[in-house]
């Protein structure tokens, strides 16, 4: 099991080249974001995905979905929006959504630090950032 660490080491992130699939490769937890670069107060996570995830939102931040592998569909309350291989979504702050996938989908996500992969919804499926060792 991955040692979570909440406060990653910047140095551990900054200037270094990462290969998305090798870094895919290296875990294999659903729903359990991995920091593999910071910028700017922003984190770039890695998340592999199945199933559905809980309905909820973001009070104070964007968070963008880009599908490395699979497929990925983003429900809203309006409208359901699919994603494949190298499409992107951004879903603005305030905005309810969940994230669905019939099948194992790869997921990088760009959000700031301070976000919480369950938002407004908390409960068990609420997690911190795990980092690739």
């Amino acid at each position: 099991m991955e040692t979570l660490d909440l406060e990653p080491d910047r140095d551990m992130v900054a200037s270094q080249k990462v290969n998305l699939l090798e870094a895919f490769s290296r875990f294999d937890e659903q729903w359990s974001p991995k920091l593999i670069a910071e910028l700017n107060g922003q984190h770039v996570r890695l998340v592999k995905v199945e199933g559905e995830f809980v309905w909820h939102h973001h009070e104070h931040e964007d968070e963008l979905f880009l599908v490395v592998k699979g497929r990925l569909v983003i429900e809203l309350r309006d409208r359901t929006v699919e994603l494949g291989e190298g499409e992107l979504l951004v879903v603005p702050r305030g905005v309810e959504h969940r994230p669905v996938a019939d099948e194992e989908a790869w997921i990088l996500l760009f959000e700031p630090a301070t976000t919480v992969n369950t938002g407004s919804a908390g409960g068990e499926r609420t997690v911190g950032v795990g980092r690739l060792s």
